[in-house]
């Protein structure tokens, strides 16, 4: 078999890898209070559904770092801290979701979001009855969507124990990924679509045997490609989630080359600039501008450095 640029690739330190994620959890922290929904934001449901994305991103981190067991004690202690304050203060208990349920009856944003908590732990009776009527009308599984994005409702689904609207098989056989197309067409929007594809399949990095025997082989051999571009173009934001579908192959390289370039983009600061440096102005502009692809990191580290351990222990 001839070998790919990714089995050749030398594996970074599982320190560095560990290195990257603490500096960005300890920047989330830090920041904490800027994840929170502004009395504008509840005025109009579209801003409150954007303000929701980060509050259900960051779940889904401190979910994968309590999961994959790489967090040290001030880690966890830190991790498990965040939740706490996503779910009792930013999300008030999951009112604000159960709001928004009431508000758009339809609306696939707060089951999303509300997966990862309820995978935690934490529970909202009444938002789940409220889901339960949505997802019982035709229209749930007549929603219009793209693929990767019908990927994610079905995976948050799942997360709550329900059975699939669709099957998944066919979502993803729908998706560009699904499709195994010409390598040299990925543009930035195919390549983020190909990112949340292989998220929501592997259930964030929980099950890399998830993804197709022929979807894996595509991507060992292309990914590397891939990242190279980005990593060129230093678009650390995309180069992090192509870290992290890295982290989900069956045989991930974690390439120390890649994975020093990632980390001497990080700011002192933990927070990890979206494009090329950090950007300027006021403290909640630059979280706006920056709170994704620090969360990214964080995700990246925690799946890598899960990968990194496990294959020196075998």
């Amino acid at each position: 078999m001839t070998p790919t640029a990714a089995s050749l690739a030398t594996p970074a330190s599982p320190a560095l890898l560990h290195r990257v994620g603490d500096r960005a959890l300890g920047w989330l922290d830090a920041h904490r209070e800027y994840f929170r929904l502004m009395p504008e934001d509840r005025a109009t449901g579209s801003a409150t559904i954007e303000r929701l994305k980060p509050i259900g991103e960051l779940a889904i981190n401190m979910q994968v770092l309590f999961r994959e067991g790489v967090a040290g004690s001030r880690q966890r202690t830190r991790a498990g801290a965040l939740l706490d304050f996503a779910w009792r203060e930013l999300l008030d208990g999951g009112n604000v979701l159960a709001a928004l349920q009431r508000d758009e009856p339809l609306s696939p944003v707060p089951l999303e979001v509300y997966a990862p908590f309820h995978e935690l732990g934490h529970r909202h009776p009444g938002l789940e009855a409220a889901l339960g009527t949505s997802r019982q009308t035709g229209t749930w599984t007549a929603l219009e969507m793209v693929p990767n994005r019908r990927l994610g409702v079905l995976n948050a689904e799942r997360k709550l124990g329900l059975a699939p609207s669709a099957d998944f098989g066919e979502a993803l056989a729908c998706t560009w990924l699904g499709r195994l197309p010409e390598p040299w067409t990925v543009q930035l929007h195919i390549a983020y679509d190909i990112t949340h594809t292989v998220f929501h399949v592997t259930n964030w990095g929980e099950a890399p045997d998830r993804i197709p025997p022929d979807i894996a082989g595509y991507l060992s051999r292309y990914l590397p490609a891939w990242l190279e571009d980005w990593a060129e173009l230093e678009h650390w934001d995309l180069v992090g989630e192509l870290l992290v579908v890295d982290a989900c192959l069956p045989r991930p390289a974690l390439d120390a080359r890649l994975w020093q370039r990632y980390a001497a983009a990080q700011a002192e600061s933990g927070a990890m600039p979206i494009q090329r440096a950090m950007p300027e102005g006021s403290p909640d502009v630059v979280f706006d501008q920056v709170h994704h692809p620090t969360l990214v990191a964080a995700f990246a580290s925690a799946m890598a450095t899960s990968r990194a351990l496990t294959s020196d222990a075998d």
